[in-house]
């Protein structure tokens, strides 16, 4: 999000997004979990600061363009009910994020037709979260879905912290001596972390974490130009 201080604007719509990325990665994990009857219905659905923000995954989002949440573990998500109840926990997070930066991008392409045509063909995730320069209503709307388009994004990669990591072991009827490698390496050692902002920081001028999230996002950009 620091290159995006040249546009300020953008800068706090980026921070908003990255915020409400949190919020909805949250109330979406749990709700998802008393749905399936993983978790106590009494457990509290609003976003928590100590149990949801990453400090790690705060600087990245800083530095790097986009940040994650809290690490979610899969011992946190029991399997006694199945499998897929157990990966859908982990993925409702992100594909909350993703749809609610889909319907943010939808409105910025019906708001502003004429530019969303020409912009949306143009740009990439990464050019946004860097911050793009455009009249405020649309600075906002398109930093808003694009950031929580990126937010999701992100979550889905399988590597610990994050919550792909999540639905790839529970895709797994049995993880084999790889995955509990993964664990340990990329979870218990946080090598995963390390990874992770060593591509947000690296190379200084584009880092690698933008440019995974160009190639991803790009179709879900495309799709309203």
């Amino acid at each position: 999000m620091l290159f995006a201080l040249g546009e300020p604007v953008a800068f706090v719509a980026l921070v908003a997004a990255f915020l409400l990325g949190l919020a909805l990665r949250a109330v979406a994990i749990r709700f998802t979990a008393r749905t399936v009857g993983l978790a106590e219905r009494r457990q509290s659905l609003r976003l928590s600061p100590r149990e949801d923000l990453d400090p790690f995954g705060a600087v990245s989002a800083a530095v790097g363009g986009m940040g994650w949440g809290r690490q979610l573990t899969v011992d946190e998500v029991p399997r006694y009910r199945g499998r897929g109840r157990a990966a859908a926990v982990f993925a409702a997070g992100p594909v909350a994020c993703i749809l609610a930066g889909e319907l943010l991008i939808a409105a910025y392409a019906l708001v502003y037709p004429e530019q969303a045509e020409v912009v949306l063909a143009a740009v990439g995730l990464s050019d946004v979260l860097r911050g793009v320069a455009l009249p405020y209503g649309e600075q906002i709307l398109l930093s808003l879905g694009v950031g929580l388009l990126a937010f999701g994004l992100l979550a889905l990669i399988p590597i610990p912290p994050l919550d792909g990591f999540g639905i790839l072991w529970f895709a797994l009827r049995q993880p084999g001596a790889g995955m509990n490698w993964m664990r340990l390496w990329f979870e218990d050692k946080n090598i995963g972390v390390l990874i992770l902002l060593i591509f947000g920081f690296f190379p200084l001028g584009y880092p690698i974490l933008l440019m995974i999230l160009n190639i991803l996002g790009v179709l879900f950009l495309r799709v309203w130009s």
